[in-house]
């Protein structure tokens, strides 16, 4: 582990295993030790480590070609963009490569639109975003962040964003104003603390946005691609935003693939020169990444998350009872877990977890995050969560 950390910068603090190889839902130390993966990269293995499919699809493109850059056509970008566009039901796609350059992607098309579209004076833009968001860390997002942690010791930080309580449409409503141009939410809140939003909350986001005129947007990077039972955490509320943020398990966990999603309307504001990046859409991302669209296309993931994310719940529901859990909160695969603090820290439940063979990440202190791969078998969950019963008695 100290050979791990010497020559790296300290921005993560792991937890002292170090993995040499991982397959479905189980992960291999370098001692041979075995560890079942609940985190699941946030979001990004959904499918498991070494997926057959999708390692099969990358091996394929290796050998023809990995990247043109846009300079060119390849022969994988129509068709990633074309099912891309079908699954999302929308008209458009712009790939990018990591979730935080797909928002800020998400980010410069609001402004772009507002300008040319809606009409709102230049350089008077705001977008409205939520308390307690995570949308990554480049400067700009950090900018509209509330976490210290993620925020402090950055600035000066990129003005044009108005923060509204997670989950409170009247105190949305008295921030959106006539130089509005987006909401960016999180469907469901991920790095928080796998936050839900009351029932009726995004219902009414989408109402309140049409009314508007102001675009929805909808950062799915870690709650979409059938996290949470549905395709998309939207869809639990049978709404459809303007604009998809995409990434994470997009790449099967193979490769780094994001994307903005969104109508001709939004995204045909742009053009060439406007925006890019050189390995956006290139082909070894298209290639797995259309593999990974084809096995969303049959709705297995999506029915296996909702199936074995009840009884997830309906198991973590009891832990309530005990007094080593203060909270549990979550949809689908896809769980936060407040412990009592006379239990322990997260840290220090993750611990005691990591000693047992099961791999979980803590966040903002006592909460404990559950996410397991889509693959992870019913005997495996149940194996956890007797894992994590026996972690919380100390």
């Amino acid at each position: 582990m100290a050979a791990a950390e010497a020559h790296s910068a300290h921005n993560y603090h792991p937890l002292p295993v170090v993995i040499a190889s991982g397959e479905g839902a189980w992960v291999t130390d370098v001692e041979g030790r075995r560890y079942l993966d609940m985190l699941a990269g946030y979001s990004a293995l959904n499918f498991g480590h070494g997926h057959p499919r999708l390692i099969a699809a990358a091996k394929a493109q290796l050998d023809r070609v990995t990247l043109t850059s846009r300079a060119f056509h390849h022969d994988k970008f129509a068709a990633f963009c074309t099912a891309l566009a079908e699954l999302c039901g929308m008209e458009m796609v712009l790939p990018m490569n990591t979730g935080a350059e797909a928002v800020e992607t998400a980010v410069k098309t609001a402004r772009k639109w507002g300008y040319r579209v809606k009409g709102v004076p230049d350089g008077q833009a705001n977008i409205v975003v939520a308390a307690d968001n995570f949308h990554g860390r480049t400067t700009t997002i950090i900018s509209f962040s509330t976490d210290p942690e993620a925020r402090a010791d950055y600035g000066p930080y990129t003005p044009g964003f108005t923060v509204v309580p997670y989950g409170d449409l009247a105190a949305l409503d008295a921030a959106v104003d006539e130089n509005t141009v987006a909401v960016l939410i999180e469907p469901i809140q991920g790095e928080a603390g796998v936050l839900v939003p009351p029932p009726g909350y995004l219902t009414g986001v989408r109402r309140l946005t049409a009314d508007r005129g102001v675009l929805f947007i909808a950062d799915e990077i870690q709650s979409g691609l059938g996290r949470t039972g549905r395709t998309f955490a939207c869809e639990h509320e049978d709404v459809v935003p303007d604009m998809y943020v995409l990434g994470k398990a997009l790449g099967g966990g193979v490769v780094p693939v994001s994307a903005v999603v969104s109508s001709r309307e939004v995204l045909g504001v742009f053009r060439p020169g406007e925006h890019g990046s050189t390995f956006g859409g290139n082909p070894l991302a298209c290639a797995v990444g259309l593999e990974v669209l084809a096995m969303l296309g049959t709705g297995e993931y999506q029915r296996r998350a909702a199936q074995l994310g009840d009884h997830l719940h309906g198991e973590l529901r009891g832990l309530l009872g005990t007094g080593a859990v203060t909270a549990v909160r979550g949809r689908g695969l896809w769980a936060g877990v407040d412990v009592a603090p006379s239990i322990g820290t997260g840290r220090e439940i993750s611990e005691r977890l990591l000693a047992r063979g099961l791999l979980v990440k803590d966040t903002h202190g006592s909460t404990i995050r559950l996410a397991p791969p889509l693959v992870i078998t019913q005997a495996d969950l149940d194996w956890s969560l007797t894992q994590l019963r026996e972690a919380l008695r100390g």
